[in-house]
């Protein structure tokens, strides 16, 4: 998971999706109990479980995380480092912040920690413990503005973090997404696939407003079709699985091992595509 959440802030990617991929039989096996380690009774929950805990900013993790097994060793991760994780020796007026307890100056609105010595103060009145955008304005008499989570990538032009959907089933991936029309570019990834460099070389100039690339596990993509059963009523099983995507692409023809990780092919992958979203 830390080495995914890596390749998710270097390369400035903005949603993150985890799906299941398992038979429905095994999954009903599956211990549910939300407060017991699950990297072997629940893999999708773990990782998005950790996933989120690495995105959040430090000095908000305790507010927002209770203690949990899955967390025991998220120490020993790397930092992210991202743009709105506070760096003293940088100021960005937009910050992350979580609301908390205790009375403002004025007693109306609602105390907010950014990562600064003293929280502040919004005019908002805001449960505890919800997490806020806030831009600070240019005149320091005047208070910080709750914002849409988006607002600092879109106005700002800062990458602003990733968020994180888990998903049943594969095509949970489609049917689920929180974007109006969805993706209108996809790519799924396979040993079978076309290689990538000639799907999108390095001249070719690509429009998209959402971008979606998919990765399978030890057993591909065409593995996790034959354990939804929704696409299996549709008929996309074996070769059919790339029916679901724009383009079908081997990220790394030729490799020299038998099998690549997950998260190296993320790496390989985003490394091989960046070129189509900032052309």
């Amino acid at each position: 998971p830390g080495r995914i959440a890596r390749a998710l802030a270097v390369f400035s990617v903005d949603e993150a999706i985890v799906f299941d991929d398992t038979p429905p039989s095994a999954r009903s096996r599956l211990l549910t109990d939300p407060g017991s380690y699950t990297g072997d009774t629940d893999p999708t929950h773990f990782l998005a479980h950790i996933m989120s805990f690495l995105e959040t900013p430090p000095f908000m993790r305790r507010s927002l995380f209770p203690l949990h097994p899955n967390l025991r060793l998220t120490a020993m991760l790397p930092s992210l480092d991202m743009p709105h994780h506070p760096n003293p020796k940088e100021w960005i007026s937009y910050r992350e912040g979580v609301t908390v307890e205790g009375r403002t100056s004025t007693g109306k609105g609602t105390l907010v920690e950014v990562g600064l010595e003293q929280p502040v103060e919004i005019q908002e009145k805001i449960p505890l413990s919800t997490r806020l955008t806030l831009k600070f304005p240019d005149d320091e008499s005047q208070s910080p503005k709750p914002v849409h989570p988006e607002t600092p990538r879109t106005e700002g032009g800062y990458y602003w973090g990733y968020t994180v959907r888990k998903c049943s089933s594969l095509s949970g991936v489609f049917t689920e997404s929180p974007y109006e029309g969805g993706y209108d570019l996809s790519i799924g990834t396979s040993e079978r696939g076309r290689d990538a460099m000639k799907s999108f070389p390095p001249t070719r100039r690509v429009n998209f407003k959402h971008l979606l690339i998919v990765f399978g596990g030890p057993k591909g993509l065409e593995f996790a079709a034959q354990n939804d059963e929704h696409l299996a009523g549709i008929g996309i099983q074996g070769r059919k699985t790339q029916e679901l995507f724009d383009h079908w692409v081997n990220v790394l023809p030729n490799q020299g091992s038998r099998t690549i990780r997950t998260e190296e092919a993320i790496y390989i992958a985003l490394a091989v595509f960046r070129h189509i979203w900032y052309s």
